[in-house]
């Protein structure tokens, strides 16, 4: 568990993060709505390169980066509208996975469809405005996270 005590902590985590990323990774982010999801991937996309605040892909559903606008290739994905999980395999993850990084938003929406080797990283939000980063690591991640 670790405590994040403000936007800016949520935001530099995300950065921490970008500097684990590996293309093929996908990194599933949970919580209620105004936890922090966004606030993280920003955090992530300007440590990536992203010029200019990144854009939530809550209406779109997927927004996919590539160098040079990143360093490293990162589908952004918000599943939030999703009704059903067959409808996400519409979308291409799995191919996306081939050379990109995935960063999904309401992984829940999934259901058993998340991958197993998914770092799946959970923000609650504390009384305070503090937010509270829970995490499950699976292999793939073991010596990557949590960060040092």
């Amino acid at each position: 568990m670790k405590l994040l005590s403000d936007p800016l902590a949520t935001a530099a985590l995300g950065a921490e993060l970008a500097a684990l990323l590996r293309p093929g990774d996908v990194v599933a982010l949970s919580g209620d709505l105004g936890a922090g999801k966004t606030t993280l991937a920003r955090g992530l996309l300007a440590e990536l390169g992203l010029a200019g605040e990144a854009q939530s892909p809550s209406f779109s559903i997927v927004i996919a980066y590539a160098p040079p606008e990143v360093r490293l290739p990162l589908w952004h994905v918000d599943l939030y509208r999703i009704e059903d999980p067959e409808e996400a395999e519409e979308l291409g993850l799995d191919d996306a996975r081939v050379d990109s990084a995935l960063l999904i938003e309401w992984p829940e929406r999934l259901e058993h469809g998340l991958w197993p080797d998914a770092l799946r990283l959970h923000i609650e939000a504390g009384p305070d405005g503090a937010r509270r980063l829970t995490w499950n690591v699976p292999p793939s991640w073991e010596g990557r996270w949590p960060p040092r």
